[in-house]
C-alpha cells in the first residue's frame, strides 16, 4: 500500500474543500495519484447529486456584485436545502466567489462553463454537492448594465437587488444604494407604468370593476373610476412611482432627481422561495 502523507492530504482538501477523511480515502484509492484522487471525489459528488436531484433547494445566499467601473451587476442565488447549511461561512463564502466569476458572463449556461480552479462552475457544484451532501444549484441568475450600478444584499443574504441609473453624479452611491434597498423591501413588480404586463393591468381593471358593482356604483361610471385605482396600483407596485421608504411624500423618481439629472432606468430582484 502507497503511503499517504498529512501534507498530500492537506493539500487535496485545499484544492477541493473536501473533508481530510475523505481526501485520505481517495488518495488511497487512487494509490496517491493526486490527479485520479480529485476524480474519486468529483465522482463522488455525482452520486450524491444524482440521488438528491428531486430534494428541494429552497434555502441558500443571494448575492449581488458589481464591477469595478460600476457599470455592470450580477445576482447569483446559490441554493441548497437547509439553512444550517446556508448560513455556513464556506457556502457563503462560495457564492460570493460565484458572483465574482459572473461578472464576466451574460448568461447562466455561460457562467456554468466558467473556469472555477481547474474545473467548470458546473462540476464545482457537483463536487460541493459530495462535500455537503445536499443539492447545490445555481437557482437564480440576473445581470444588469447602465451608467451606473448599485446593489443591495438584505440582511441574511435572502434577497438581493441591483438598480440602474442614468447617469453617475456627485454621491450617486447613496441614491442607487437607497433605491436598492426599496426594490429590496417593496418588491415591486415593474420599474414603472410601461413595464407592467398587459394581462396584469387588465385583471387589476376587472377587479376594480367588479368591486365597484358591488359597491352599486352606475355602469357608465366603471371605467373612469377603475382607471383611478390602476393609478394608485401603479403607485404601490411600480418602483419608481412608490412612495420611498425614507421619505413617504416623495416619490422614488423624485428622491432620485435631488441628485441631479439622474433617472432610474432598470433593477432585478432576486429571492429565495
Amino acid at each position: 500500500m502507497v503511503k499517504i502523507t498529512a501534507s498530500e492530504v492537506n493539500n487535496l482538501r485545499k484544492t477541493t474543500g473536501v473533508r481530510m477523511r475523505d481526501c485520505k480515502n481517495a488518495l488511497v484509492e487512487a494509490e496517491g495519484n493526486f490527479e485520479k484522487a480529485i476524480e474519486i471525489l468529483r465522482k463522488k459528488g455525482q452520486k450524491v447529486a444524482a440521488k438528491r436531484a428531486d430534494r428541494d433547494s429552497s434555502e441558500g445566499a443571494v448575492i449581488a456584485n458589481v464591477s469595478g467601473n460600476k457599470t455592470t451587476g450580477v445576482i447569483v442565488s446559490l441554493n441548497c436545502e437547509t439553512d444550517f447549511v446556508a448560513k455556513n461561512e464556506k457556502f457563503v463564502n462560495l457564492a460570493k466567489e460565484l458572483a465574482e466569476i459572473a461578472l464576466e458572463h451574460s448568461s447562466l449556461d455561460s457562467l456554468m462553463a466558467a473556469q472555477f480552479n481547474g474545473m467548470s462552475v458546473s462540476e464545482k457544484l457537483i463536487e460541493q454537492t459530495g462535500v455537503i451532501g445536499e443539492k447545490i444549484e445555481i437557482g437564480g441568475f440576473k445581470t444588469l448594465e447602465a451608467p451606473y450600478v448599485g446593489a443591495y444584499i438584505h440582511a441574511g443574504n435572502k434577497i438581493a437587488t441591483l438598480v440602474g441609473l442614468s447617469a453617475n453624479v456627485d454621491n450617486i452611491e447613496v441614491a442607487a444604494k437607497d433605491v436598492a434597498m426599496q426594490a429590496a423591501a417593496m418588491n415591486p413588480i415593474a420599474l414603472n407604468e410601461e413595464g407592467v404586463d398587459a394581462s396584469v393591468i387588465e385583471k387589476e381593471i376587472e377587479i376594480a370593476k367588479d368591486q365597484l358593482r358591488t359597491e352599486g356604483k352606475p355602469e357608465a361610471m366603471l371605467d373612469n373610476i377603475a382607471k383611478g385605482k390602476l393609478k394608485r396600483f401603479f403607485k404601490d407596485n411600480t418602483l419608481v412611482n412608490q412612495a420611498f421608504i425614507k421619505d413617504s411624500k416623495v416619490s422614488v423618481a423624485d428622491y432620485v432627481k435631488t441628485y441631479g439629472d439622474v433617472a432610474v432606468t432598470a433593477f432585478e430582484r432576486v429571492a429565495l422561495g
